[in-house]
């Protein structure tokens, strides 16, 4: 049995190791709070819940242990049309975090053996060595900067969760100013700042939300920044006040607090349906290539997830 001075020695002792995280967790999350809740995105108090929530959740998170670009499985240089598929990981997930639906699908796309076709999940706040990974993966004369004939090359398709939303809008401004086009961009109830503008190098776009959660509702509406250019595919609404999804892989706290946002993320027939998206749209373009270099077969891959 404990004795009563051993129980605020052992909160001492970790004190410092909690204080640590705290600031990590307070410098990643401050910049873009107020910005959510004026949004509308967020409750007014869920600041103190995600800084809550997180610390719930460090254990193997994001957070403590950030990705790094070293575990990146995709070949670099890529071959050329070769198709890049990046999923943004939500909250402080790491991007390993394999009960994750982001991970999950993207494993999911990785044993269909697509010819060419390379999958990675990246933690949201990670854009930077997702952009790096995109431009090693295209540089082939590799001379450490991208010509024409490289930028123009590039299949990319983003898709992303939560925060991760959000990061997949980020990533596709970056690439646009870098003259890299993105071929799909999916956002499932997206959170961040910025992230309704849909940046005039994506080529399509589509977002899926839900404004059933207590605390966390996802963005409602994405534009286009050029109609022009960009074709939005939808916003799709989700009600989740009479429908059953089981969430079971979540921590019980993370249930309580995230409700519908939860729900979303592991709703089989939504990401059945990204999954479809994703799938389509590589198969859809591999059909302007030569013959030689198609993809597929003559029945679609996107069966696969119906």
């Amino acid at each position: 049995m404990q004795t009563d001075q051993e129980v605020p020695n052992r909160w001492s002792g970790s004190a410092p190791f909690w204080e640590k995280h705290r600031e990590i967790i307070r410098r990643m999350f401050a910049p873009n709070t107020q910005a959510l809740v004026e949004d509308g995105q967020i409750g007014s108090h869920l600041s103190s819940v995600l800084l809550l929530l997180a610390i719930f959740l460090t254990g193997g998170c994001g957070i403590i242990r950030p990705q790094t670009y070293q575990s990146f499985v995709t070949q670099t240089p890529a071959p050329s049309n070769s198709y890049l598929v990046i999923g943004f990981m939500g909250g402080v997930e790491a991007w390993d975090a394999d009960k994750h639906t982001v991970r999950k699908l993207a494993l999911k796309l990785r044993s269909l053996d697509l010819p060419n076709v390379y999958v990675e999940t990246v933690e949201n706040r990670r854009e930077t060595i997702a952009l790096q990974l995109i431009q090693n993966a295209l540089d082939r004369n590799r001379d450490g900067k991208l010509d024409e004939e490289e930028r123009a090359s590039a299949r990319v398709i983003l898709y992303g969760h939560s925060l991760g939303g959000g990061s997949v809008v980020k990533l596709a401004g970056e690439l646009k100013e870098i003259g890299v086009p993105v071929l799909l961009t999916i956002q499932v109830d997206s959170v961040g700042r910025k992230d309704g503008i849909i940046p005039s190098n994506v080529a399509r776009a589509i977002n899926f939300y839900q404004h059933d959660g207590p605390f966390i509702r996802g963005r409602s509406e994405i534009v286009a920044e050029d109609s022009r250019k960009t074709t939005i595919l939808g916003n799709y609404k989700y009600d989740y006040r009479n429908r059953k999804v089981d969430d079971s892989a979540l921590f019980w706290l993370a249930r309580i607090l995230e409700g519908a946002h939860a729900k979303l993320e592991f709703d089989p027939d939504v990401w059945a349906k990204v999954g479809q998206l994703i799938v389509h749209e590589i198969e859809e373009s591999s059909t302007r290539m030569p013959e030689s270099q198609k993809i597929g077969s003559k029945k679609s891959r996107a069966a696969t997830f119906n």
